[in-house]
Parts: C-alpha cells; sequence; structure tokens
C-alpha cells in the first residue's frame, strides 16, 4: 500500500477501514484551547473545530491497533492536555503511558524559536505522547527532534519513521488521524488530508 486516505470526520471515516489494524496509530488532534478560540470569534474560516478530550477518548483506537503496536500523539503544553493523555484517553484506547519525546522548533541559525518559559507562556517546543500495546522494543522515555518548522500552522514533522525501530514488525503500516498532509505507507484520515499538498505551496518546476 502506497498511500490513501479518507476525508471526513474520524468517527465516520473510520468505520470504513472495515477492521483493518496498524502497526503505529499517529494522531494531532485538535485540542480545545483559548487560541482557537479566538482565532474562530474573529474568523472561522481560519479555524478548525476543536474536540473535547472526552470526544478524542471516544476515537476507536483500540479496533484500528495491532496487537503489539504504537500510538504517537501530539499534545500541545497545557498541562490538562498533558493529563487527559495520561489518565483519560490513553486508559480508554488500552494503551499504557510510555514516553514523552519533544520536538524543538529552531530557526535557520539553529536558536530556539523564542526563549523556554514557565507557566502558560508560548514554548519553542512540542511533546509527542506515547503508548504502546502488547509487546514492542524498549522506546526511550524522553528523544529531542529538532527541526526548522514549517512556516504553515500546525505542520508537524513526519515521525513514522523514527518510531519503526520500536515495533517488531518488519513492514509496519500506519494510521494517521487528523492528518493535513499524505505520507508513503500511511492511511490518512481527517477533514484536511491533503491541506498541505494544495497545488499554490509549491513552486512550478520547468
Amino acid at each position: 500500500m502506497a498511500f490513501r486516505f479518507y476525508c471526513g470526520c474520524i468517527l465516520e471515516q473510520c468505520k470504513k477501514l472495515n477492521g483493518q489494524q496498524f502497526d503505529l496509530i499517529v494522531a494531532d488532534p485538535p485540542w480545545w484551547n483559548k487560541y482557537i478560540r479566538r482565532l474562530k470569534a474573529a474568523n472561522s474560516k481560519l479555524s478548525y473545530a476543536m474536540m473535547f478530550n472526552e470526544d478524542i477518548a471516544s476515537i476507536p483506537v483500540p479496533e484500528l491497533l495491532m496487537p503489539n503496536g504504537i500510538v504517537a500523539v501530539w499534545c500541545t503544553n497545557a498541562p490538562s492536555n498533558v493529563d487527559a493523555v495520561k489518565n483519560l484517553i490513553f486508559p480508554k484506547w488500552g494503551v499504557k503511558y510510555i514516553a514523552t519525546w519533544y520536538w524543538i522548533k529552531v530557526t535557520t541559525n539553529l536558536k530556539p524559536l523564542c526563549d523556554f518559559g514557565l507557566g502558560h507562556t508560548k514554548q519553542p517546543y512540542e511533546r509527542l505522547m506515547i503508548g504502546t500495546v502488547g509487546v514492542t522494543r524498549v522506546i526511550p522515555d524522553t528523544n529531542i527532534i529538532v527541526s526548522i518548522p514549517s512556516a504553515l500552522h500546525s505542520h508537524k514533522p513526519p515521525i513514522a519513521d523514527l518510531l519503526y525501530p520500536y515495533l517488531k514488525t518488519a513492514k509496519p503500516n500506519t494510521l494517521e488521524l487528523f492528518a493535513r498532509y499524505l505520507l508513503p505507507n500511511t492511511t490518512s484520515i481527517g477533514y484536511e488530508p491533503l491541506k498541505w499538498q494544495h497545488i499554490s505551496l509549491y513552486d512550478k518546476v520547468s
């Protein structure tokens, strides 16, 4: 399978998978937060539909994940969301929390995009929270990913290749939930699975 995508509601589109299971599931949920609420108040076209933690927990991950699999969830730095992944979402999915990896966003001069701060200030990093079911290879409890971020809002780097070595399968297959662009050997589901592949984002090469 090279790639495929389903456009629409996560809960509805997952039904079309007809029982297929995946070794790796990556999710970038639209967390409920004040910043997006402000965007929506100003211009609804600039934001996406947010989900409550209970709604994210209702995604049928147990039906989609192989018996020995990995789940990776991009999470905001809000303590309430971090706590929800560990104590609500992962338990509801039958997933054991294993690790938090950090994506450090830097400039072209390899400096953090902003200062590291305390409390609820903007941070130059995002969290990738990782859980497993069954048996996998040992995943380090902390890892650092460093890259220059895209100029596109909420454009996360592809991380499947970093997680494949921890799976005990030769040819893992991946499901990405809330996807915004397509990747090889990945089934992508969301309202905007082709968003970052729009022709307007590319330069024509003669």
